[in-house]
């Protein structure tokens, strides 16, 4: 195929995305293709410079036209500082930290749901990007587990990470983080008239993104399984198919609205509490989310320290 076919053929995939192209640049295209297919211009040959000038015309349209097509659809974000000094002293994983137990344990946990979201263990797995952290009750980890899981995936080299803070009646993602409050996945279910983009946190975490909670709402709970979070996900799981998004969301036995989430997620990591959280709520929990294809467990809390964190530094993790 010549150059000039090329840049025609990659016009028609242009207006097939939707990208409007103005008469004149389509009559400055096609004029070029058929004056160069009539004089036999696919080779530089005896025609020189002149062949190469009307190449590099035609190609000019297309590359200002590519260029277009992505501005438009390039995100629309904030950007945020997170103060990963501050960060680190309260037992998370950062950048800087890279060295520490917690980075190496949670290298090891991100390791299989790397793999199954890349596909790379076989047969490619139904949204394995988008990846549940959640727990049978609260105050088990869950968030914790979910900013460190985040980071750590948004260390690796090729890899984007967006950050959900899902629970929304108490959403603590922008706490733990240091942020201040922000507009979010509540404020885009409630109002059409927000786009995603709008809220999204671009951080000093290079490879990380943030989707606050957003705003305050009784019915928040309710809105978890509406129409409207089903639209969402959609959106998301299209719209960022090139990174892996992380949603911490609310415990399974406390709303039954994280079940109706779980059936979207293509990977789950359900953290479990070493020593309090019973064996019967753990066993009822995984009995919500058994339509879900990967479930994986964490023990969270496993080893007491005098860190002033969580005190995690051991883990349990298994598949069921």
């Amino acid at each position: 195929m010549s150059i000039i076919e090329q840049a025609a053929k990659r016009l028609d995939e242009l207006k097939r995305a939707g990208m409007s192209v103005s008469g004149g640049d389509e009559e400055v295209l096609s004029s070029d293709a058929a004056d160069a297919d009539s004089r036999g211009v696919t080779e530089i040959n005896e025609a020189g410079g002149s062949a190469f000038h009307d190449r590099g015309r035609t190609l000019e349209k297309v590359a200002e036209m590519e260029s277009a097509w992505s501005s438009a659809n390039e995100e629309s974000t904030l950007h945020v500082d997170i103060d990963l000094q501050a960060l680190a002293a309260k037992n998370f994983v950062t950048p800087e930290s890279s060295h520490s137990q917690l980075a190496d344990e949670f290298r090891v946990i991100k390791r299989p749901l790397l793999v199954n979201a890349r596909g790379d263990g076989g047969a490619p797995l139904r949204n394995g990007n988008m990846i549940m952290v959640t727990s049978s009750l609260p105050g088990e980890g869950k968030s914790f587990t979910s900013i460190n899981l985040a980071m750590s995936i948004a260390m690796e080299m090729d890899l984007r990470v967006l950050l959900v803070d899902a629970d929304i009646s108490h959403a603590s993602v922008l706490t733990y983080l240091g942020l201040p409050k922000s507009k979010g996945l509540l404020d885009v279910l409630l109002d059409e008239k927000i786009d995603l983009g709008d809220v999204l946190l671009r951080t000093n975490v290079e490879k990380l993104s943030i989707l606050p909670g957003g705003g305050r709402y009784k019915h928040a709970t309710e809105l978890l399984a509406s129409e409207s979070m089903r639209r969402l996900i959609d959106e998301i799981a299209s719209r960022y198919s090139d990174r892996i998004i992380i949603f911490d969301s609310p415990p399974l036995l406390v709303t039954t609205e994280s079940r109706v989430l779980a059936t979207h997620m293509g990977q789950i990591v359900m953290v479990v509490e070493a020593g309090k959280t019973p064996h019967a709520a753990v066993k009822q929990a995984l009995k919500t989310i058994e339509s879900c294809p990967v479930v994986l467990m964490m023990l969270n809390k496993s080893v007491a320290t005098n860190s002033g964190g969580y005190g995690y530094a051991g883990y349990g993790y298994g598949t069921y």
